[in-house]
């Protein structure tokens, strides 16, 4: 019975593991089928079922092709507000009461800008609402809502309202970022070019701004101020600090010259090269600060964690411990037991420092003036200074601004006092009647290429362009030598950490190897 069954067990044991093999495959080339074929099948199925519906709903909804546009836009309703008769009978007293108004006090303009609540009614949807805006006088209040499309029942204005106006002014006209100036100045030339005028172009900039209440108010400003006759320019000064005086300069000269978006062309053109400059002073401090904090973890994690671990080895063995292991234990016990005064005394130092910096105007003198002597340091700060300085007062020349306001305009668009000195000096020079060059020369913040490129274009009298060719130059010079910094900075970074760490394992380790002979 056990000789003929064997034969029998012998093959099952054979053929199972084919079979079984075969049934992978099997069952694999279903997967890869219903994978790869019936799943993108019903897939494909399904989206044909849902277009066919929606195409056949399409097709129900419009009884002729060529009348599809005009039934979607009429499918798109605008909401439409309805008030009660008690409600709209009291706006109208309000608005009886305030064209009598307008027709008396509320037509007397005001030398200062006021805050001023008004309630309105939108002529597009019927919509009732009531928001506050500054301006001079309610009559102008009134002509500029009235030529948005608002009907207009009550404007008001009190002492509390100008409190918050003076609120407004401080918090909410805060200064534009660079990339938010690039975007504004590049929308607005190519509206203007497309044939809209400028305050339709400020009006749809104004649209754009919705989620962010300052910016609105700011544009709906603008847009105020053109409406009443003032020029762009007074427009953009009335904003407070949102705009800076360069470009504000820039476009008082382009509306003498009737070169608006010419020169909002070449302004966004400016502010893209000047915040391409800053981007690559920022990537070149980036990786250094990084490595920097980076290195200075690592060092106090092994002096905290590691180190006191030895310590207590040695300490149990009685191991014979040299001058530097034991400078190493000693740095490991006080960062111990004093980490957090120390990161606290650190920072208070760097708040110290950051405060006085902006604050005390000696203080930040001599500090730039140190860094303008530590090698490679010096060339970036100055590389970038001069390329700032030669594009602006090129900019300005080529827009005919005078020399004086240039002059001003410049010492604000800096922060370094080195340089502010330098064109004080020139200011007065000017004054005098000296030459530009005057202030620059035989300054150790001035290099001589750039000295002679302005003596250049003083005597050839092409002073716009031979500044455009400084900023190039010092512009490329910049250039190269962050990159060459974020190239070397790393190696060296590496190695310093490198020296640090083995430095701290191997004063360690030392004392193992006495262990070790005792030991044996």
């Amino acid at each position: 019975m056990n000789t003929e069954t064997k034969p029998s067990s012998n093959m099952n044991a054979l053929v199972l593991p084919f079979y079984t093999i075969a049934n992978i495959f099997v069952f694999a080339a279903k997967g890869f089928k219903a994978l790869f074929y019936d799943l993108w099948v019903i897939l494909f199925n399904s989206a044909s079922y849902s277009f066919d519906k929606l195409y056949k709903s399409a097709k129900d909804f419009s009884d002729d092709s060529n009348d599809i546009y005009e039934r979607t836009k009429k499918a798109r309703k605008v909401k439409q507000y309805h008030y009660s008769d008690k409600k709209l009978a009291s706006l109208e007293k309000q608005k009886a009461l305030l064209l009598k108004d307008l027709q008396e006090a509320g037509a007397n303009r005001s030398k200062e800008p006021h805050m001023y609540l008004f309630t309105v009614r939108d002529t597009r949807n019927g919509r009732i609402f009531t928001e506050t805006m500054p301006g001079f006088s309610k009559l102008d209040i009134n002509s500029f809502l009235l030529n948005e499309g608002y009907e207009v029942y009550s404007i008001k204005t009190n002492k509390y309202l100008d409190m918050l106006n003076q609120k407004t002014n401080f918090f909410g006209n805060q200064k534009m970022s660079t990339k938010d100036l690039i975007f504004w100045l590049t929308q607005l030339s190519t509206y203007i070019k497309a044939g809209l005028t400028l305050n339709e172009a400020i009006k749809i900039l104004t649209t754009q701004m919705k989620g962010n209440s300052s910016r609105e108010r700011a544009f709906q400003s603008i847009s105020y101020e053109l409406t009443l006759g003032e020029p762009f320019s007074v427009a953009l000064e009335k904003q407070g600090a949102m705009f800076p005086a360069l470009l504000i300069n820039m476009i008082k000269a382009a509306e003498a010259s009737g070169t608006l978006t010419e020169t909002l062309d070449d302004m966004a053109e400016y502010y893209t090269e000047v915040n391409s400059t800053k981007k690559e002073m920022i990537s070149a401090m980036t990786y250094p600060t990084i490595i920097t904090v980076f290195a200075l973890v690592v060092v106090a994690f092994i002096l905290v964690y590691v180190v006191p671990q030895f310590t207590e080895i040695y300490e149990d063995y009685g191991a014979e411990i040299n001058g530097f292991t034991l400078f190493i234990m000693h740095a490991s016990d006080f960062l111990k037991n004093n980490i957090l005064m120390i990161i606290l005394f650190a920072l208070l130092i760097v708040l110290c420092i950051a405060i006085a910096y902006r604050s005390l105007k000696l203080f930040r003198t001599y500090f730039q003036i140190l860094l303008m002597h530590i090698p490679v340091v010096k060339n970036v700060i100055i590389y970038k200074e001069l390329t700032i300085f030669a594009k602006t007062f090129s900019s300005l020349l080529r827009n005919n601004v005078f020399i004086t306001d240039s002059m001003g305009i410049l010492s604000r668009i800096t922060n370094n006092e080195v340089y502010k000195a330098i064109l004080y000096k020139t200011i007065n020079n000017i004054v005098k009647g000296e030459k530009i060059s005057e202030a620059f020369k035989d300054h150790w913040a001035v290099p001589d290429v750039a000295y002679y490129m302005i003596v250049t274009g003083e005597s050839t009298g092409r002073l716009a362009d031979m500044m455009q060719k400084v900023s190039e130059y010092y512009q490329e010079l910049h250039r190269g030598i962050v990159n060459n910094l974020k190239a070397f900075i790393e190696p060296i970074m590496i190695s310093f950490l490198a020296v640090v760490v083995g430095g701290i394992i191997i004063a360690v380790i030392i004392p193992m190897f006495g262990i070790y002979n005792t030991i044996q």
